[in-house]
């Protein structure tokens, strides 16, 4: 007896979608028919989202910066406003550098770093261990190593003050605001990929302090940042003879600060 094909009802599917909130229903929609063959998984992964899974996390994977990213469960799901640093990173780093990628979560900026840089030495870092799993799937590929650690701890202390390049998208929601954020990333990431201490800025001054020790004269330290947190960053990166720039993408509704350190 034939076995009758899977004709998914799309428009279900939307209507299901919208309902429940998500902005963006039809183009999720697609990806979710895409990624079941059988109406019991369709159904499951419609039920999941709905329920407030991200939608990155029940695919498996994000597209940053023209790549699909694999992103586990739990792990930090790149945001398309992230491509400013990325962007602002190139603009700034001149050839064969040496680059390191901080709090690196899913390893996205640094895939992004690998395709469009060309470094002569070039790794990512995360304190949590499901980060570290997940980025080292996506760069084993292209032969980037990932460790394990927090900031600039684990990496080898030969390129202390000899690093071109430090991106670090560090947590820089405030504590009190992180139960203000959308469920998808209060409920489903990690903790420590979100709450940037009371004002936001604990990790950025750590980054900041450690900057200045690892980065070789001319080099840049890249990060992300709130608007209302620039006047205070841009302290605390003076106070370590960092000099700062602010960069904004209206479109993108992205800030990015980049910091030479002088010689």
């Amino acid at each position: 007896m034939a076995v009758s094909a899977f004709r998914p009802d799309r428009s279900a599917v939307v209507r299901r979608l919208r309902a429940a909130g998500c902005v963006y229903a039809e183009d999720e929609a697609e990806l979710l028919l895409a990624a079941a063959d059988t109406a019991e998984t369709l159904a499951g992964l419609v039920a999941r989202r709905v329920a407030g899974l991200p939608l990155e996390h029940l695919l498996g994977w994000a597209e940053f910066c023209g790549e699909r990213i694999a992103v586990d469960a739990g792990v930090f799901v790149p945001r398309a406003r992230t491509a400013l640093l990325v962007d602002i990173a190139v603009a700034v780093t001149g050839p064969a550098a040496a680059v390191v990628d901080l709090c690196c979560g899913s390893g996205a900026t640094t895939v992004a770093l690998a395709r469009r840089l060309a470094p002569r030495w070039l790794a990512a870092a995360d304190v949590d261990p499901a980060a570290v799993a997940c980025a080292r799937r996506n760069l084993d590929p292209l032969a980037v190593e990932v460790f394990h650690g927090d900031l600039y701890e684990p990496l080898p202390v030969r390129w202390r003050g000899r690093l071109d390049l430090v991106l670090a998208n560090a947590p820089y929601v405030p504590t009190a605001a992180v139960a203000l954020m959308p469920p998808e990333a209060r409920l489903h990431e990690a903790p420590v990929a979100l709450d940037g201490g009371p004002d936001g800025l604990a990790v950025l001054r750590r980054v900041a302090e450690g900057a200045a020790r690892w980065l070789a004269p001319g080099g840049h330290l890249v990060v992300e940042a709130g608007e209302t947190q620039l006047d205070a960053l841009g302290a605390v990166l003076t106070a370590v003879d960092l000099l700062p720039t602010v960069h904004r993408d209206d479109e993108r509704d992205a800030i990015a600060v980049t910091a030479r350190r002088p010689g």
